[in-house]
């Protein structure tokens, strides 16, 4: 087991607040047990033996994967290949208080988070699970921001989008029907430090503080989009699991398109399945994924793929290029006071760029290694929290890079240049202001400890703010040393680079990606919402524009 180290690990979304207590109603039914339906057609790789061909393969069952599957069998046969396996029965991702520990404990060959360090040197994080990222995240749910419908090229039906996002909502999404202490806290104090106005509960990106959804219910268990399979046609799904997609196969006459794909499992053997005439192949194997298996499949710039002996089937340079990463920026805090809030229900919207969350490091957690200096879990009268700063829409873009020709297993070389474009970095002097500004509020006093001379003070774990904001120098050298990752990487087959308004393949029939591959930016505060809402979109949008064509035939 692989025991994380802080820096590159802490994500901060947040907790809830307000001294209020709301009576607010679930989209999800209250006290709502986990559908596990899907596990009635899920399969081990190794135990399964496909048909020749199917109306779509789709490769990744995570969080777009899992909603466009299940729509997709609505009216088609779907094969739906995952490279992890079910989690369902571990405990670290069921609760939401030990929602830290996925990515705490790592593993090179298959454990539900799967660790890299990206070439910048900061530890990141893609889901190697049924259910993808949404399985081990902080379960944060808000929709997307009007920016990101309005450049994201691609083509949207706006009333199509608030029905997909809806029956995401009505399936897994939680309405807190409390807040505690510290998300109370941390409400109040962004409304008083500005970041306003207060919002209340809203599912939609607006200006100020917000109280979002969550794909973890009340009782602390995890919806994660997996459950998004139980709405499937039982008869037209096979969900297969521990499958590892190689490549793409093409045609080899006539126009250029996908046929099919081929796979192996857990002890090596190969299989090869086919799409019928009509179907796709849809890549939806993520941000890092997605680009890696078109490169391996002969798509992608000529000269890259020429360098490593992969025959080219189409010179598509922009595949692999402009990928991105929000730099996350934070202080962490040790305050005198026992916390058991768990979970992430708040942001920060900012009018300066940045967005803002917070959250009280769960206390089930074991030993807190990803905060420096602290080793051991906090006395029973004190607890460690956590503000963290996302960068929105970074200007900084970088690559993705094979390491091997062949073998999909091995992880790409990935450099996002966190921090290169000066713009970004003006984002993160607003996020210390930010943070700067939430300290000095009313709501924060009672998180200070006394002190014998002198006025009451925060105790930091870490690096603290710099104190002469006026310090451009100091400021910086903050935001190098505080930087880490949302995991809210992105890009790699942009549309209108890579991909059409529609998520096709340019240049390539019957080959889709539908993820955040396809992303310009992160859509919102967290993406999790716009990537299910995304395959939701897709599937009805492929099932009608097929249903249009028989029509017409």
């Amino acid at each position: 087991m692989k025991k994380v180290n802080h820096e590159l690990l802490a994500l901060f979304l947040l907790v809830i607040c307000v001294k209020l207590q709301w009576k607010i109603e679930c989209f999800l039914e209250p006290n709502s047990r986990s559908d596990d339906s899907y596990l009635g057609f899920t399969h081990e790789a190794t135990d399964f033996t496909p048909e020749e061909t199917y109306d779509y393969i789709i490769v990744g069952g995570g969080t777009a994967g899992c909603p466009l599957a299940a729509t997709l069998s609505e009216k088609y046969s779907v094969l739906l290949l995952e490279r992890g396996g079910v989690a369902r029965s571990d405990l670290n991702i069921v609760y939401e208080d030990r929602m830290l520990n996925p990515i705490l404990y790592t593993n090179p060959f298959d454990s539900p988070a799967q660790s890299f360090i990206s070439e910048d040197g900061v530890l990141n994080f893609r889901g190697r699970v049924l259910g993808g990222t949404s399985m081990i995240n902080f379960g944060f749910y808000s929709r997307a921001d009007d920016y990101f419908y309005q450049n994201s090229g691609i083509e949207w039906d706006m009333s199509a989008v608030n029905s997909a996002y809806e029956w995401v909502e009505n399936s897994i999404v939680t309405r807190t029907d409390h807040l505690r202490r510290w998300q109370a806290s941390t409400y109040n104090a962004f409304v008083e430090a500005g970041v306003s106005p207060g919002n209340g509960f809203i599912v939609d990106h607006v200006q100020g503080t917000k109280i979002g959804g969550s794909t973890f219910d009340d009782s602390g268990i995890r919806h994660g989009a997996v459950e998004l399979l139980s709405k499937a046609n039982p008869d037209n799904l096979k969900v297969v699991v521990h499958a590892i997609v190689d490549r793409v196969i093409f045609s080899t006459s006539g126009p250029l398109a996908a046929t099919g794909i081929r796979y192996h499992d857990s002890n090596g053997t190969s299989h090869e399945v086919h799409v019928r005439t009509g179907g796709e192949v849809i890549s939806s194997a993520g941000a890092i994924g997605s680009p890696q298996l078109l490169l391996l499949s002969g798509l992608g710039p000529n000269s890259s793929l020429l360098s490593l002996n992969i025959p080219v089937v189409r010179d598509h340079p922009f595949v692999g290029q402009l990928m991105a990463d929000n730099p996350r920026n934070s202080i962490n805090l040790l305050v005198p006071v026992r916390l058991t809030d768990v979970g992430v229900r708040v942001a920060g919207i900012t009018n300066s760029g940045p967005y803002v969350e917070s959250l009280a490091i769960p206390r089930v957690t074991s030993l807190v290694p990803f905060i420096p200096n602290l080793n051991l879990i906090p006395p029973a009268n004190l607890s460690v929290v956590v503000f963290g700063g996302k960068v929105s829409r970074p200007k900084s873009t970088g690559t993705l890079n094979l390491v091997s020709s062949f073998d999909v297993t091995v992880s790409p070389r990935v450099r996002f240049n966190y921090y290169s474009n000066t713009e970004d970095l003006l984002q993160c002097r607003n996020i210390v202001d930010v943070f700067r500004n939430v300290l000095e509020t009313q709501a924060m006093e009672e998180y200070k400890f006394p002190n014998i001379i002198g006025p009451r003070g925060f105790s930091y774990i870490g690096p603290s703010i710099p104190t002469d904001s006026s310090d451009e120098e100091s400021i910086a050298t903050f935001c190098r040393q505080t930087l880490a990752t949302f995991w809210h990487h992105h890009g790699g087959c942009l549309v209108n680079k890579v991909v059409d308004s529609h998520l096709k393949v340019i240049g390539v029939d019957s080959l889709r990606i539908v993820d955040a591959s396809t992303f310009f930016n992160s859509p919102g505060t967290n993406p999790q919402a716009t990537t299910m809402m995304l395959g939701r979109y897709m599937g009805e949008k492929i099932v009608n524009e097929r249903a249009a064509q028989d029509t017409h035939s």
